[in-house]
């Protein structure tokens, strides 16, 4: 067992790798109990002795005295792996959304694991080649689903798995199972808008309020959007006259890039120590590769870039970070929810079943936002372009697949060589809750697969400038009361994070929820790939060894360069994969 520790909680005391008081359990971990001082004072009433005032020994006392039930205890994002001599047993697990990354290679007789692909290439025992299943994958989603990664025979333990390892002769055997997942099978009709609102103002402060814990300075993430900006202002609540350090990113390309000007709004209301970074396309090409390397492989869009650069900032200041992440997925933030919850009003309109099952919807709660999607009639079209009643599989595999723009650009070789189908994998996750609605089924997915994909940005931009970054929407406790919600009241009125603005309303200013300009961190990559990043991505995108490589198609990529269209996207996925190639598979 091996470990490099970003030292947060009990930076002397907690050095790792630790052990119980005789040496028989020894533990690596990743990440933070918040909840630990509850669960220590619980354990020295059972008679447990501490030598240290970590999170880590809290870990190892609670396997002593639940075993691996102790998982239901933890509050926290963690990755571990615990060595139990005494049972001959190494043990791990992963938090319940995958918020801390946990990879491993194993072939039978040898078992790997790491916090980083690069740390188990660095073994020697593993040669890196491409999985070309995740590389489907990849062009499907611009991340791989379950536990692939881009690298061939080396996985991801899932988000809310736990494993063990044993020896079995002169082989090892592997377990894996779920510990915890979200549950769509109870949907609460009991209660009432204002309780929900209430109950979920009290797990926002609690969740908050554990997440402040640190023996080293903190700091908040704040964009001026709604998610960022709840948090931020609840710490302010919490902690007084206490001016919490906030930390923003901007563009110059226009009003489209930059929204700091509500984050300075933020911040003056509540007094912040304000701090802001403003981003260039000479940034973009003198980091990218170095972004891509930390990444181990690439994932998502490009607010990576932007993301790497808001948490060098505030790691010249602070050691840990909390923001916004997750607040979309569980809050209900993306236009394609809306239109799920309009086609459910539709159908159950249409079929009269608006109020059976756990649907309940009716066209009446949508229509006073409908004309929010007054500027989403393409996607509209697309959404439903073979018709409302087709599967809803089909459809929001459609709204969400990246292929069609990067197929035109890969050799079809490379197309072919794999009968690994991204669709039937999509449709296994999309689909373990058949009975509940389609925006549950939505978000489940999103939360299970999309969301992970975000994490892993979140985990290496913060980490790379040796940052923690905690994120309290993803208190497992705010994530299961949300599946219980129904549709009508997350949705009432057709409006977005209707929830959250109604919890957060004592807060936040007028100006912040009443917005409508939701903008997320675009970043110019148009307005750059067509001018100040034109030369460097075509010295990359048509270069002898990119050609040679044989994945993409030379005449495809020059051709959709000078295509005055929006292509940023394409280039982006495919110029990661180019970079990353460079980086770990040449």
């Amino acid at each position: 067992l091996g470990h490099k520790r970003l030292s947060i909680i009990d930076p002397i005391g907690g050095k790792q790798p630790l052990s119980n008081e005789d040496g028989t359990i020894w533990i690596v971990f990743n990440g933070v109990i918040y909840n630990y001082l509850e669960l220590r004072a619980e354990l020295i009433t059972k008679g447990h002795k501490f030598k240290t005032y970590s999170d880590t020994e809290v870990i190892i006392h609670s396997y002593e005295e639940w075993g691996q039930e102790c998982l239901q205890k933890f509050n926290g994002m963690f990755a571990f792996v615990i060595w139990d001599s005494k049972n001959k047993l190494l043990w791990g697990a992963r938090d319940r959304l995958g918020i801390k990354p946990l990879y491993y290679f194993f072939n039978g007789q040898t078992f790997i694991f790491a916090s980083e692909i690069k740390a188990i290439l660095a073994s020697g025992l593993i040669k890196p080649e491409i999985n070309l299943c995740g590389l489907k994958d990849y062009w499907t989603f611009q991340f791989c689903l379950g536990d692939k990664t881009l690298f061939k025979d080396i996985y991801k333990i899932l988000p809310g798995y736990q494993f063990t390892i044993k020896q079995n002769g002169s082989n090892l055997d592997f377990l894996s199972k779920e510990y915890w997942d979200i549950n769509f099978d109870y949907i609460d009709f009991e209660h009432h808008e204002e309780y929900f609102s209430d109950k979920l103002l009290l797990l926002l402060e609690d969740a908050i309020k554990i997440r402040l814990r640190s023996d080293v300075p903190l700091g908040a993430h704040l964009s001026g959007g709604l998610d960022s900006s709840s948090i931020v202002c609840i710490i302010s609540s919490l902690l007084g006259n206490s001016s919490i350090k906030t930390f923003t990113g901007r563009f110059n390309e226009g009003p489209a890039f930059d929204e700091s000007h509500y984050a300075k709004l933020v911040a003056n209301k509540l007094g912040t120590d304000y701090h802001e970074i403003t981003l260039t396309a000479d940034n973009f090409k003198d980091t990218i590769e170095t972004i891509i390397y930390y990444m181990d492989e690439p994932a998502a869009g490009p607010g990576v870039f932007p993301q790497f650069f808001v948490s060098k900032l505030a790691s010249e200041k602070v050691k840990v970070v909390l923001g916004g992440q997750g607040g979309d997925e569980i809050f209900i933030g993306y236009v394609r929810y809306l239109i799920g919850y309009l086609e459910e009003c539709l159908k159950g309109a249409i079929d009269e079943t608006a109020k059976s099952g756990t649907y309940v919807v009716t066209l009446q709660t949508i229509i006073p936002n409908l004309n929010s999607l007054r500027n989403y009639k393409d996607f509209l079209s697309y959404f439903w372009k073979e018709g409302l009643f087709d599967s809803q599989e089909k459809r929001y595999f459609r709204l969400i697949d990246r292929s069609e723009g990067m197929k035109d650009l890969i050799s079809p070789d490379i197309l072919n060589e794999s009968v690994y189908s991204p669709f039937q994998e999509f449709s296994n996750i999309f689909l373990k809750y058949k009975n509940t609605s389609l925006i549950n089924k939505m978000t489940y997915f999103d939360i299970k697969a999309s969301l992970p994909a975000l994490l892993h940005v979140e985990d290496r931009t913060s980490m790379a400038n040796s940052l923690e970054s905690r994120v309290p929407f993803l208190d497992h406790r705010i994530v299961q009361l949300m599946a219980t919600i129904p549709p009508i009241i997350k949705f009432k009125n057709g409006e977005m994070k209707y929830l959250l603005k109604k919890a957060v309303k004592n807060f936040v200013p007028k100006e912040i929820l009443n917005r409508k300009d939701k903008m997320g961190f675009p970043v110019p990559l148009n307005k750059w790939f067509r001018k100040e990043l034109k030369n460097f991505i075509l010295d990359v995108l048509t270069d002898r060894k990119t050609i040679e490589r044989g994945i993409f198609k030379r005449r495809a990529i020059e051709d959709i360069l000078n295509k005055q269209t929006k292509f940023g996207r394409v280039i982006w996925g495919i110029l990661c994969l180019e970079l990353w190639f460079r980086k770990f598979i040449d």
